[in-house]
């Protein structure tokens, strides 16, 4: 079976892929990749355990399929033999062994055999290898997918590899024997590692094609064959014995009868991603003083990737149990034996290659420090090591940025923590935004309203002014007729009201004209308290928290700001209260806040508070247009105006703060 060289039998289906991480965090060799944001196979590095085809819940990790060339060796060649690895019967469990058989028959198979027989010839060499000699520490060649871990990622140990064929490789070499070097062979089993075996160079011309249970399932569903409509046939000889328990975890060590002996520790098995990886660390360093160290990556073979069973491990292995009880009741032991001394003298050597992908050894200190100070890593206590990138440990993530494996946003924290400034400056724009915003609308609205109110102010100016005249004299005339008094005391209370409006108007005109001046601002807030009659039951002070007072405004039309927001203030406290005003400032601006204990303004007003005409006084109490006024006189000075009211007892006590802030430097240049 040829292959390209680093070619890979796992593929990724980006369109599928949710990035979630949990293929990098399974895969012993850290061989998968995040590139700009998308999970990406390194073939030069994958081991094809297909431990990321078994953990991805979005089916985004594939097999890649080779039946296809199984299909053309099978229509091409007149003798092609299966060998069929002893954990079918965990994966047929619903087809009867027999049928099973005729089952690959009727594919076009000559010849279908055991591989649990070559099996039972490679458990005799770890036997003779261990007897042989009392020196020596050996790690079992028997899963394909440690071996080529070893040769690429601790290749100090290549010469630790037992040099004996795997149990396919010994089927392999059986049945050429038997029916001659041009004999195709066809490896069937639930690994996707075994692919890699089988188109290994070291082993070149063993196996034709290599197809997993999947597989094999695809290919009985594309002919139409099923277990029902085939002859019942026998595997071909020679036939396994205990060999056939090889797919279960420790298999091999029962069925070479090496015991596990935890007290001269002689063998040792270990299964699965973590504990595998431990074993060979330790059997490196020397911590592990076993002379047989027997790992496999899955937890047994019953658990490979090219399986479809979802029976969990343990039913799986008690079909393995059962099936290997039934068989041995009518295998014949003794035709069993023959065939072992038969194929005694078989060779079942092979050799193993350094392949060697380690990268160099990285000092966190120097080299890494940049890596992790950018995801917020700076000290002992922010290596979280919570595992959520697909990493151990923030220190191997880190190395695996610096190799090129991995990205920054990978780090749950430091992702949340970037999505939260983000958040931030994304709220903090969209206020500033939404404030310009209203300021922009606020600004044309009353700009509309100043070009509006100077041509009704002048027209009406002159006939109020007649009226009011014509008024006050007839009054004057009619004092002696009461009612008539009152009448004309009425035109000119309204009159009067009118007249206040239009003066309103005209300095809502004239608020485009700033004057800038040096002046002492806090001379400037008590001429404002001065200027407002203060109720007898209202408490007013002055707060100064300003080092230095003097500033550049217009001071008439700041006073004017003044005794508009005192005025409302007071207003705002019929049943008594406090009024306080505070001043201070930086070297850049000034302000000034004006605070009272009244009734506070309702929510639903306050985005109209700034818009002209818009009053909560009584009829003829308010012309609406103060805090217009007031806005606009603080803007022309490139000011800012904020409230902050509460007017719900239940949340505390009621009352309205207005602050305004302007440029200490307010002459434009």
């Amino acid at each position: 079976m040829k292959r390209k060289e680093h070619s890979a039998f796992v593929s990724t289906n980006k369109e599928r892929c949710r990035v979630c991480y949990t293929c990098v965090r399974e895969c012993p060799a850290k061989a998968i990749r995040i590139s700009d944001g998308q999970a990406e196979l390194l073939a030069e590095r994958c081991i094809s355990c297909g431990n990321c085809v078994r953990v991805c819940s979005q089916d985004a990790k594939e097999l890649v399929r080779t039946k296809d060339e199984v299909e053309r060796i099978i229509s091409e060649n007149q003798k092609v033999a299966a060998i069929i690895a002893p954990s079918f019967a965990a994966e047929f469990y619903d087809v009867k062994y027999d049928r099973f058989v005729g089952m690959l028959r009727a594919l076009g198979f000559s010849f279908v055999n055991e591989v649990a027989f070559g099996a039972d010839l490679v458990s005799r060499e770890y036997r003779k290898l261990l007897l042989s000699t009392k020196e020596g520490r050996w790690i079992a060649t028997t899963c394909p997918a440690i071996v080529t871990y070893i040769e690429k990622y601790s290749p100090d140990l290549v010469p630790n590899l037992a040099p004996i064929v795997s149990p396919m490789i010994a089927t392999a070499r059986v049945l050429k024997r038997l029916h001659g070097q041009d004999l195709k062979i066809v490896f069937i089993g639930p690994c996707i590692a075994k692919k890699v075996e089988a188109s290994s160079s070291l082993v070149e011309g063993e196996i034709d094609g290599a197809i997993t249970f999947l597989e094999l399932r695809e290919m009985f569903g594309e002919h139409g064959i099923k277990s029902d409509a085939v002859k019942p046939t026998d595997f071909d000889p020679p036939h396994a014995n205990i060999g056939m328990v090889y797919p279960i975890s420790g298999g091999m060590l029962q069925t070479a009868k090496i015991g596990e002996d935890l007290v001269s520790g002689e063998a040792v098995r270990a299964e699965g991603r973590t504990r595998f990886l431990e074993a060979i660390k330790e059997f490196e360093n020397g911590q592990l003083d076993a002379r047989l160290l027997e790992v496999l990556c899955c937890e047994g073979c019953i658990m490979g990737a090219g399986m479809t069973t979802k029976e969990q491990e343990f039913k799986r292995r008690s079909r393995i149990s059962k099936y290997v009880r039934d068989c041995l009741k009518y295998r014949n032991q003794g035709q069993w034996e023959k065939d072992m001394v038969y194929f005694a003298d078989l060779d079942l050597r092979r050799s193993f290659e350094r392949d060697d992908k380690r990268v160099g050894i990285i000092t966190p200190d120097i080299d890494l420090r940049p890596i992790l100070e950018r995801m917020g890593k700076k000290s002992e206590s922010d290596f979280l090591n919570c595992g959520a990138c697909g990493y151990d440990t923030c220190l191997d993530h880190a190395m695996s940025i610096y190799r090129g494996l991995a990205e920054d946003e990978m780090c749950l924290p430091y992702t949340i923590e970037k999505l939260r400034q983000t958040n931030e400056e994304l709220e903090k724009s969209n206020s500033k935004l939404s404030d310009t915003q209203q300021q922009l609308v606020q600004s044309e609205r009353l700009a509309s309203m100043a070009q509006m109110a100077t041509g009704i102010a002048h027209e009406v100016n002159n006939p109020l002014g007649v009226v009011l005249m014509y008024a006050h004299m007839l009054k004057d005339q009619c004092k002696d007729n009461k009612q008539l008094d009152e009448d004309l005391g009425m035109i000119v209370e309204q009159a009067d009201r009118c007249k206040k409006i239009v003066s309103g108007l005209l300095n809502f005109a004239r608020q485009n004209q700033v004057a800038f001046e040096s002046v002492d601002l806090n001379e400037i807030v008590e001429k404002g308290l001065q200027i407002v009659e203060r109720p007898k039951n209202i408490a007013a002070e002055i707060t100064n928290q300003m080092e230095n007072p003097y500033c550049e405004l217009d001071k008439d039309q700041m006073v004017q700001v003044l005794v508009n927001l005192i005025s409302n203030a007071y207003a705002a406290m019929p049943d008594g209260g406090k009024l306080t005003i505070t001043t201070g400032g930086n070297d850049f601006q000034v302000w000034f806040s004006i605070t009272d204990t009244g009734i506070g303004i309702p929510k639903e007003n306050m985005p109209k508070l700034f818009q002209p005409f818009f009053t909560t006084k009584k009829m003829g109490k308010g012309t609406g247009l103060g805090l217009a006024v007031t806005y606009g006189i603080v803007k022309m000075h490139r000011g800012d105006i904020k409230v902050t009211s509460n007017a719900d007892l239940s949340k505390g006590p009621t009352g309205t703060t207005f602050t305004v802030s302007i440029p200490r430097a307010g002459r434009r240049e």
